[in-house]
């Protein structure tokens, strides 16, 4: 079995040399399970695909323009070779060691979609400001109402899926839109998320947090909006 491990990038030069070091680091030898990096470098203006170049065992992708998370996700997706698709962000805020507990699932054939909660009793969470809390709190409240769900954590980058599922989701948003569309696409067809719970150290603005209070309103309206919006857009038909 493989996996792709997807990494949207934009303007990480702080952090990404790091993050990729942790990443190939992880032994999956033990689950079976062989790895693939793809780093999609979404625009950035600052050296991070330039450091990318220096691991010559990582698929480099880049875009010309910033273009958000959601697109670049997709660019690395359309490249993937692996079994198993899993998101990573490239800023450290979410554990690479934390891989063989968010595979198991779906190795064992428990789950074909398995998402790392923050919020779980032996989740390790760091440094989160209270408004961040409230906002992900609020959209995880919003979606288990308006989905009949029980998640703990829809704004986790930590989802992990078969290529199957991811692929037939028929995915659209860019940016940080990306996360609710995922959720509530595999809810609304059916498909139960399990969750684990991971590590997770916030990062602060001043250290290049990218999510601001507008991305916060497109994460509620896309809930809303695929709830009460066309089947045809969840079930991939044409009109």
């Amino acid at each position: 079995m493989k996996l792709s491990i997807i990494i949207p990038a934009y303007n990480e030069q702080e952090t990404i040399e790091e993050a990729l070091r942790k990443i190939l680091a992880v032994d999956l030898s033990g689950l079976r399970v062989k790895k693939e990096v793809i780093v999609v470098d979404d625009g950035s203006t600052d050296r991070t695909t330039e450091l990318v170049k220096n691991f010559t065992e990582v698929k480099l992708l880049r875009h010309n323009i910033n273009l958000g998370k959601g697109k670049a996700v997709l660019t690395g997706f359309r490249y993937s070779t692996g079994d198993i698709i899993l998101i990573q962000d490239a800023d450290l805020e979410y554990s690479p060691e934390d891989y063989p507990n968010l595979l198991f699932p779906i190795i064992t054939q428990k789950a074909s979609v398995v998402y790392g909660t923050r919020f779980h009793r032996r989740s390790q969470r760091k440094n989160m400001r209270l408004l961040y809390f409230i906002a992900n709190k609020f959209g995880t409240i919003l979606t288990n109402l308006l989905y009949n769900a029980n998640i703990s954590d829809e704004a986790t980058c930590y989802k992990v899926f078969t290529k199957d599922v991811f692929k037939n989701l028929n995915l659209k948003c860019d940016r940080f839109s990306f996360d609710p569309e995922v959720t509530a696409k595999l809810l609304k067809k059916g498909i139960k998320i399990y969750e684990v719970p991971i590590s997770y150290v916030a990062r602060s603005r001043y250290q290049g947090k990218k999510f601001t209070f507008l991305d916060g309103l497109g994460v509620f309206w896309t809930l809303i909006r695929l709830r009460f919006g066309s089947q045809d857009e969840i079930f991939n038909k044409k009109t």
